[in-house]
């Protein structure tokens, strides 16, 4: 029996794009530049050709929209297209599913047979209702967000997660208690749109092991989730996993946020893949040179062409429908400043596609975080659009100073005062809540190698330790990796411990890396992006093991969030804080000594905080400044003391108001 039997087609309509039921049938709509475009059904089991309908340009398009209605096509079916410019099956941008499978590092695609073979096809049938309980977006304000950045493969994957969906959606699930106790109230998911894990080819030169796309910051289609963080093959699954999950950390009062990709695809260069933008309008979806070749402003090969009309319109659509259809609280753009950068890659000063996404009705309560920057040197750390302060950023410059300061570099200290208040050189425009703060991510040391390594280790990523920063601002305390030496590990547990403290003290929104609570290794690789593995994967056995830090971790998130003064929406005037030095209100700004206190005052409740660093690798003598509501000064944290004595569950009040200080600790005093 012909295929095309078993349905009727009418000529269908132009808008939505995608697949969408309409007239008890299901409208397929395309853009395309192409002069000929056909429309090609699978079987969704084998994957086998069923059949090709050829779309009648005279019928079947509107303006560059091709598009048809199909009656009683059945919901078993794959679909994609062939277009006049290539043999390849091409994706449907819109696609809300692919035919990608859900086994992790295993070929996939219309010829899984051939090794690290893979080229999806869309689902044809979009998922059906969800039931959501009522349980919505908890709307935490973004003053009020811990951060927790997060891979979904790797949180669950070690064997010690005990988890019943490993890798998944639905591992996460079975870990909220996790989050809860930390004290997360944001989880930021790396990225969870369909990409290729098999795409890098290279083997880890010490074990001979597999490498990975592990991060999957190379999308394929940014309408789908990723099939591997599925746990069925049966197809709109992963839409209804990823739903569930979304709803479940709702439900714990746990917003949202997705890394989204927009600035390059899996696509690469001239001699990448075609899946999907390539066939359909290579010179649109890309930026290219006078003779055709992509340029690359992401070193990913490639740059998508975000302010093209059609491409903004995809964009906002995209972000749209994670917002209304997956409820997903708000968005991290990996390398933002893509955004900022004309059809040619010239800087823009007005950006369209930033004004779109700003001022959408539909993204109106969602969060926008920036990264900043992009690879080839436009740095937009504080100036990210500020015609829109809607917007927060990754505070790069955060980052970088926080780390100077407290492994003792000289003359850093009045810029580690002003990221501490909310980076009000950078943000004076907005507020301090749009300096998204971070000492790690997953691009660079985790926290414990931070205080660990000197160097970079990437020899096991394929490249000759090529790839990943020379600069980490990073220090060893005395050794190289590894060490036995009671001193150096003394060492590093405080520094760590100075690290949180500093971020949890600071205006801003903190951001926090997945692992880090227990101290977690990659082993000094500083850009483990391909590595499946326990260099990426949490591993829970650990919690238990490094109890004592986990504690004092957690604690002291728990700590900030019951402190109003630690998360104002204004800059810090004279009124709202102190500065000193060894001795009160002399902070002896122009000094290479690496102390710094300062009291934030309490004006509501009159308990007040008072903050030191001591980066210098000598002991300071310190006087405690008198409290302005004759209250006594009492313990809460002191990272020269021993567990459980580095945080007091029950504060104590001091003993006197002097006070020798430990070489690189921090401590918090509270006056009560």
């Amino acid at each position: 029996m012909n295929m095309q039997q078993l349905f009727t087609v009418e000529t269908g309509k132009p808008y939505p794009l995608g697949a969408s039921t309409q007239k008890n049938g299901i409208n397929l709509a395309l853009y395309s530049l192409e002069k000929e475009t056909t429309l090609c059904l699978f079987n969704h089991d084998t994957q086998k050709l069923l059949c090709e309908i050829p779309l009648d340009p005279n019928a079947n398009k509107t303006g560059d929209i091709w598009h048809i209605l199909i009656h009683n096509l059945p919901d078993n079916l794959y679909y994609a297209y062939r277009a006049s410019n290539t043999d390849k099956f091409l994706l449907d941008p819109y696609a809300k599913t692919v035919s990608s499978g859900n086994r992790w590092g295993k070929s996939s695609g219309l010829s899984s047979n051939e090794p690290n073979y893979y080229h999806p096809l869309g689902g044809a049938i979009a998922n059906g209702d969800f039931n959501w309980e009522g349980i919505q977006s908890p709307k935490i304000p973004l003053k009020e967000l811990i951060i927790y950045e997060m891979h979904v493969r790797g949180f669950t994957c070690h064997p010690s997660s005990q988890a019943n969906n490993k890798g998944t959606f639905l591992g996460i699930i079975e870990k909220i208690p996790h989050l809860v106790d930390l004290g997360i109230n944001a989880v930021e998911l790396m990225p969870i749109h369909e990409f290729n894990e098999m795409e890098y080819l290279k083997e880890n030169p010490i074990s001979h092991e597999k490498l990975y796309n592990y991060w999957g910051y190379s999308t394929v289609n940014f309408f789908s989730p990723m099939n591997r963080y599925n746990s069925s093959e049966n197809i709109g699954t992963a839409i209804k996993e990823f739903k569930t999950l979304v709803k479940e950390l709702h439900r714990n009062g746990i917003e949202v946020i997705l890394d989204v990709v927009f600035n390059h695809t899996a696509e690469g260069n001239e001699n990448g893949p075609i899946y999907s933008f390539k066939g359909f309008a290579n010179s649109v979806y890309y930026m290219l040179d006078s003779h055709g070749k992509y340029l690359d402003f992401t070193g990913c090969g490639n740059t998508v062409n975000c302010n093209r009309p059609a491409v903004r319109e995809f964009i906002v659509d995209c972000l749209r429908y994670w917002t209304s259809d997956m409820q997903v609280d708000g968005f991290r753009f990996d390398l933002a400043s893509i955004f900022s950068r004309d059809y040619n890659g010239n800087y823009l000063p007005l950006s369209p596609i930033i004004d779109e996404i700003s001022q959408d009705p539909v993204l109106s309560q969602t969060k926008l975080i920036a990264e900043p920057w992009d690879a080839v040197g436009l740095y937009e750390v504080g100036r990210f659009y500020p015609q829109q302060p809607r917007w927060a950023e990754w505070n790069g410059k955060y980052r970088d100073t926080v780390r100077r300061f407290i492994k003792g570099t000289p003359g850093v200290k009045g810029e580690f005062a002003t990221r501490l208040c909310g980076s009000q050189d950078l943000y004076h425009s907005r507020a301090p809540y749009c300096s998204i703060n971070f000492v790690t991510s997953h691009d660079g040391f985790t926290l414990y190698d931070l205080v660990s390594y000197n160097h970079k280790h990437n020899i096991e990523n394929g490249e000759d330790n090529r790839d990943g920063f020379d600069a980490n601002d990073s220090w060893n305390c005395g050794t190289e990796g590894p060490s036995v030496n009671k001193k150096v590990i003394a060492l590093r547990e405080r520094q760590m411990r100075n690290f949180h403290i500093a971020l949890m003290v600071s205006h801003g929104v903190p951001m926090l890396l997945m692992g880090d609570e227990y101290a977690h290794t990659r082993k000094g690789n500083n850009n483990a992006w391909c590595q499946d593995n326990e260099l990426n994967w949490f591993l829970w056995d650990q919690l238990k093991d490094k109890s004592a830090f986990f504690n004092f971790y957690r604690k002291l998130i728990h700590f900030r969030k019951v402190h109003p003064i630690l998360k104002n929406e204004y800059f810090l005037t004279n009124n709202d804080v102190e500065w000193h030095g060894c001795n009160p209100l002399t902070p002896e700004w122009e000094t290479h000594f690496q102390f710094l206190a300062f009291t934030l005052k309490d004006l509501q409740n009159q308990n007040d905080l008072y903050i030191a660093f001591n980066a210098h690798d000598q002991f300071v003598n310190l006087q405690f400044p008198q409290n302005a509501h004759n209250k006594t000064w009492h313990w809460i944290a002191n990272t020269a003391n021993l567990p459980p004595q580095d945080f007091f569950d029950v504060p104590q009040a001091i003993a006197s108001i002097s006070y020798k200080m430990m070489s690189h600790s921090a401590l918090i005093l509270k006056a009560l």
